[in-house]
């Protein structure tokens, strides 16, 4: 489905305190963002932003950045997030590519990716967010004991994810291969846009992950 380009996205998304117009100056400095030293979660590609803006409102205490990499599509996340006053959630535009630009060693406990682009084409298997290209970049920005957690409704994705969580020496648990009917044993698993229309067609796949 072809993006439709929102005019105006990015000097809309200046409307308000909730965007940071430059994440690269943060490296290392988030906490000073949000002036506290509760954990840091991040959602790389956050699509219109519910699963971020329900999170961040469910716990105060743990800090949120949504990621994007397009203007136009942060911009339905703001809409969302500015129903509210949520002071411990931040919207920023960066290119998974260069994560590590905007976050410094050890800086995270989490990693969310949820519902990424396929990229079903073994030639462009290196842009998949669970290439093993990304697993690096992973391993360096999360603490010690942080985390991924993954959701996808493509199986094909979810397959090749586990075997390279497994080759890049990523610890894996709470694997689940229709989450929706595991829903006893994940009674906080709070949902996107896409999860809410597709979950009704197919299964939903999810793991979590470790670096060792």
């Amino acid at each position: 489905m072809r993006l439709r380009k929102v005019k105006n996205a990015k000097e809309r998304l200046m409307d308000g305190h909730y965007f940071i117009e430059n994440p690269k100056d943060f490296k290392g400095k988030w906490k000073e963002v949000f002036n506290n030293d509760n954990p840091i979660h991040i959602e790389i590609g956050c699509g219109k932003g519910q699963f971020m803006h329900t999170l961040s409102k469910l716990n105060p205490d743990i800090n949120y950045i949504a990621i994007e990499k397009f203007d136009s599509v942060l911009l339905r996340a703001l809409e969302k997030v500015k129903e509210d006053d949520i002071p411990n959630l931040r919207l920023c535009i960066i290119d998974a590519m260069e994560i590590r630009e905007s976050f410094a060693d050890d800086e995270l406990d989490r990693i969310y990716l949820n519902f990424s682009d396929p990229w079903p084409k073994k030639h462009h298997a290196k842009r998949r967010l669970t290439s093993p290209l990304f697993l690096e970049q992973y391993r360096h920005i999360l603490k010690k004991n942080g985390e991924i957690h993954f959701k996808t409704d493509n199986r094909g994705l979810f397959e090749y994810s586990l075997e390279t969580f497994n080759e890049c020496g990523y610890k894996l648990s709470n694997i689940s291969l229709d989450l929706h009917k595991d829903l006893e044993k994940y009674p906080f698993n709070i949902t996107t846009e896409f999860e809410d229309k597709w979950s009704k067609l197919g299964p939903i796949y999810r793991l979590e992950a470790k670096p060792e």
